[in-house]
């Protein structure tokens, strides 16, 4: 009778450690930054960027040798200028520095912008690709894994190999 009673017991814990086990909802992690660095067309957007970038550079570059060369030529004939001419030069000077400085400000924005349209449509396709993964391995949260990330315990399964499978890479 006591074994019995021990069995039923026993039955009824295991039972009620499994529902609570299954209703625990299930959670696995992905490294994202991993995962775009891993996709063709971030390859791409990447190489695209920094062209983008050298274009500009070589621009400010351009005309701050310009800048530099015209400092150079009106400090040489300052002393045979008026001093009319030399304070109109210095202006001049000014205009062209700022003038440089909006150019940087305005590659950086270009950039910022570009980066944005190259960057969002991948960003989606990864998002899409997650989503997929995570519901068909049956997963209700995906976490992003990535150092400093908001991970705290990677026991989880990690579904990285499974996304790129989806995306074909």
């Amino acid at each position: 009778m006591k074994q019995v009673r021990r069995i039923a017991i026993a039955l009824v814990l295991f039972i009620a450690v499994t529902s609570f086990v299954n209703a625990q909802s299930k959670i696995a992690h992905i490294d994202v930054t991993q995962l775009l660095s891993a996709m063709p067309e971030m390859k791409a957007a990447e190489a695209e960027l920094k062209k983008l970038q050298e274009t500009y550079r070589a621009d400010i570059e351009s005309s701050y040798k310009e800048y530099q060369n015209k400092t150079t030529q009106y400090e040489n004939e300052a002393a045979s200028k008026t001093r009319e001419e030399n304070e109109k030069r210095v202006v001049e000077l000014q205009g062209f520095q700022k003038s440089i400085g909006e150019a940087e400000q305005a590659a950086r924005q270009e950039l910022g912008k570009k980066q944005a349209e190259l960057i969002q449509p991948i960003m989606e396709k990864a998002k899409t690709a997650i989503e997929k993964v995570s519901a068909s391995l049956g997963f209700d949260y995906v976490i992003d894994a990535q150092a400093g990330g908001p991970l705290i315990v990677s026991k989880g399964k990690d579904i990285l190999p499974e996304v790129k499978a989806e995306l074909g890479i």
